[in-house]
């Protein structure tokens, strides 16, 4: 079932992407007065049996669905060097591809790159008008110790305004703090039915940027996800742990009120209040009575965002002695806030020893430990990247959703081009930074990193599937355009050389860049193939060996 579904997420995606930019370029042709001899989706002989296939013919042109569905092609009249003295093109030349003015030409070969950028724009233009579940501008989590808890602010505030822009959407918060470190926010904040302002100065701190770069972040210690109540204790004469409470428990209820989040058991543990003895439900071994303080910290309790649950074998982890069970308090003295962060801190470290201090057994022990370049899956594919070696457990819930929605299609075609312009953009700042090696060429995929993609895309969900499309159809459009002959490009450059010159290339000139091109584009396939098999080689001989029970 693994293997069908690894098979349909890639050919669905490959075939919708490849019939979308030939359809672009049939569509044109046809517009034109060229005869497009034939418009496959697929390739080889029709699907069908006997002389029920998939084949039939209209205006001159023959249309076929194939046996292999890896994308499509459209042949048209005299587009080949050295067609214009065949039979097909002296008994029409006028359909004939060489014949038409170069304005014709150029919009012919464009026309299929065109249509992978109009692809984005009508996903987009669709899910607007249906709707996109989107984080809200609601606060899930507050780290100790950041800009954020010394302005006062508390989870479940909504950020209705930044320097008097609105927002509505946590990625609005996100990009415009971690864009501006050391800059002052004007924060207009929502909390209930009161309104707030409240001013914030954006700490700067080693981060990622969003092409997992080094460089400098702004930090506000704002989180959209919010702290679960699974416990951390670090100290063994806290009340907590003389009560029985372990890290790693989470509890459920507080005297009988269910809670989900940190600040649910928050609430409820202080409305129990300072008296007595309180009921905590854990999930896993029942109640546990604890004395009513009112205060979690008085409890020696606080939440367990970083709670090993694993130490690779040989890592930097292991070698420091970190064990599953520690819980990770502070990195180089700050208080860790939640695993991401200190992912991030600990890749954006660049191999420079990092101070932590954890918790075991009711101790608080200080280690010093130098992250390793291995390579990992980072959500970007496979490529190296510096970690210590370590999985946590997770210590985070959803945070609040809102529905980004516009009916209106005259709101919703504009933003839908925008937010494609947005990702285009994204994608020429990365192969900007590939061509001067700010980011590896090994980051190149090939068809199998795309079918991995695909596949992973399609297991988490048609709205993941349907973002790779995207950013994969802008991609196509992107390397269709390169100067390259054989690519649409390259024959744009050969066209208007044409009309620059105002006569047509001779045949060997173009039979001389077409072997050029051939070259430069196999050349590229088999760099990307290389780096797909480099990236999954140990992964396939070690499936190998466990089919062989080697």
């Amino acid at each position: 079932m693994i293997a069908l579904n690894f098979i349909f997420a890639f050919v669905l995606m490959l075939g919708v992407l490849i019939t979308v930019h030939e359809f672009g370029h049939f569509i044109v042709a046809k517009w034109c007065g060229v005869r497009v001899l034939k418009f496959s989706i697929g390739f080889g002989p029709p699907i069908g049996f006997g002389r029920f296939r998939l084949r039939w013919e209209r205006g001159g042109t023959e249309y076929v669905v194939a046996w292999i569905p890896l994308g499509g092609f459209v042949k048209m009249l005299g587009e080949i060097p050295g067609e214009e003295e065949s039979t097909e093109v002296l008994e029409d030349p006028e359909g004939a591809l060489g014949a038409k003015p170069v304005w014709q030409k150029l919009a012919v070969v464009f026309a299929g790159p065109v249509m992978n950028l109009v692809l984005p724009v009508l996903i987009f233009l669709v899910s607007l008008m249906i709707g996109l579940e989107r984080p809200s501008s609601v606060v899930g989590a507050v780290e100790d110790g950041s800009p954020a808890a010394a302005a006062g602010l508390l989870p479940g505030d909504r950020i209705a305004a930044i320097d008097d822009e609105p927002v509505r959407f946590w990625r609005d918060v996100e990009e415009r703090v971690r864009t501006e470190p050391g800059a002052s926010l004007a924060l207009e904040v929502e909390r209930g039915d009161e309104s707030l302002s409240a001013t914030l100065e954006v700490a700067g701190r080693a981060g990622l940027d969003i092409f997992r770069q080094r460089s400098e972040v702004g930090w506000l210690g704002l989180q959209h996800r919010r702290v679960s109540t699974v416990l951390g204790v670090t100290d063994d004469e806290a009340p907590a742990a003389r009560a029985g409470l372990q890290s790693g428990d989470r509890v459920e209820a507080v005297a009988g009120v269910p809670v989900e989040d940190w600040t649910g058991l928050s609430n409820a543990y202080a409305a129990a209040g300072r008296s007595g003895e309180v009921a905590f439900t854990l999930k896993v071994r029942g109640d546990v009575m604890v004395p009513g303080l009112g205060d979690l910290g008085a409890l020696g309790v606080a939440p367990a965002t970083v709670l090993i649950s694993a130490v690779s074998r040989d890592s930097a982890a292991s070698e420091a002695g970190l064990e599953p069970g520690d819980l990770i308090l502070t990195l180089d003295d700050r208080p860790v806030g939640s695993f991401a962060s200190f992912a991030e801190s600990v890749r954006a470290s660049e191999g420079r020893g990092l101070n932590i201090s954890y918790a075991r057994a009711g101790e608080t022990v200080r280690v010093s430990i130098t992250p390793r370049l291995v390579e990992a899956e980072t959500g970007m594919g496979r490529e190296e990247a510096w970690m210590v070696g370590i999985r946590a457990e997770d210590a985070t819930l959803p945070g609040s959703y809102g529905l980004d929605r516009a009916l209106n299609p005259f709101v919703a075609l504009p933003r839908a081009v925008g937010m494609t312009w947005e990702r285009t953009d994204l994608m020429l700042q990365a192969v900007g930074k590939i061509i001067v090696g700010d980011i590896s060429r090994k980051q190149i995929g090939g068809p199998i990193e795309i079918a991995r993609q695909a596949h992973s895309a399609f297991e988490a969900g048609w709205e993941v599937y349907l973002n790779l499309l995207i950013m994969i159809s802008i991609n196509l459009a992107i390397l269709n355009l390169l100067p390259i002959p054989v690519l649409d490009g390259g024959q744009a450059v050969l066209f208007a050389l044409e009309g620059i010159k105002r006569a047509p290339l001779s045949l060997r000139t173009r039979e001389i860049a077409m072997q050029i091109g051939v070259t430069m584009v196999m050349l590229l396939m088999g760099f990307a193939f290389w780096n797909d098999i480099s990236r999954y080689w140990s992964s396939v001989v070690g499936w190998l060996r466990s089919s062989a029970g080697l």
